[in-house]
């Protein structure tokens, strides 16, 4: 195994944090800003690149960087190394209210796939990248965008989404529908693919957005009971506007706002 084999914790239940137990010289990966606190002689360290460790010369490293910089995230990522004798512990927050959901990419045949904002931390050597989706139907009303994230190695890589957290068991052949945001991670064997809704009555008036994605088994599915966009756009709904205007949930605008979003 290439990747640092790490142990880990995590506490809480609708805002969590994960801890993580360093050895001497191991080392965590994770998402900038998402640090929650550290013991003493845990190094940090700012790296370019997709955090895989790989050694591909500043070239793999500028092409690792650019292909983050796809998926909206940072140039850069933050490292946190044991470098005393005994155990070390650094924590990772959760930066809105879910889960945090640890994957052991050695079960999991050694690729996720996720939406591009679920990472939050993984043991040095897992890479994170891009995945681009096969189906230009998916990319462009996926509700992630044409690109979506993979995490691919062997070790532990945790994710979060908002929530309550699903897993789902595909059979071979067996297909779920999914409203497009609540989508969270998929083991690569799983065929993803976006559908419009049936229906112009349905489509217009139903409000639960235009598309939805299907995924056919077999693999293994996240979903998460509440995307960041939908409590979001609910927050957004329910603040006094400019003028005191408010969108209102039961007004006309308010649904086609809905219809737009997805929610």
């Amino acid at each position: 195994m290439k990747n640092h084999e790490i142990d880990y914790k995590i506490y809480g239940d609708d805002m969590q944090f994960v801890e993580i137990e360093l050895d001497p010289n191991e080392t965590v990966v994770s998402e900038a800003g998402s640090l929650m606190m550290m013991d003493e002689q845990i190094q940090m360290e700012t790296i370019f690149g997709d955090g895989s460790g790989g050694s591909g010369g500043m070239m793999g490293k500028l092409f690792g960087a650019g292909k983050r910089m796809l998926t909206g995230e940072s140039l850069f990522m933050t490292t946190f190394t044991n470098i005393g004798h005994g155990k070390r512990h650094v924590s990772f927050a959760s930066p809105y209210p879910g889960k945090i959901v640890p994957m052991d990419l050695n079960q999991l045949g050694g690729k996720i796939i996720c939406q591009k904002d679920a990472f939050l931390a993984a043991a040095k050597g897992v890479s994170v990248g891009i995945e681009f989706q096969r189906k230009i139907g998916a990319g462009f009303f996926g509700g992630e965008g044409f690109i979506m994230q993979k995490l691919e190695g062997d070790g532990m890589a945790f994710v979060h989404a908002g929530g309550t957290i699903h897993k789902k068991e595909l059979l071979p052949g067996q297909v779920l529908k999914v409203d497009t945001g609540c989508l969270v991670a998929m083991t690569s064997n799983v065929d993803y693919n976006i559908e419009m809704v049936k229906g112009i009555k349905t489509a217009l008036f139903g409000g639960e957005g235009l598309f939805f994605a299907t995924l056919r088994g077999p693999g293994t599915v996240w979903i998460q009971s509440l995307p960041f966009s939908r409590l979001a756009s609910r927050v957004f709904a329910a603040a006094p506007q400019a003028g005191g205007q408010n969108r209102g949930e039961g007004s006309v605008l308010g649904g086609v706002f809905r219809m737009l979003d997805g929610d």
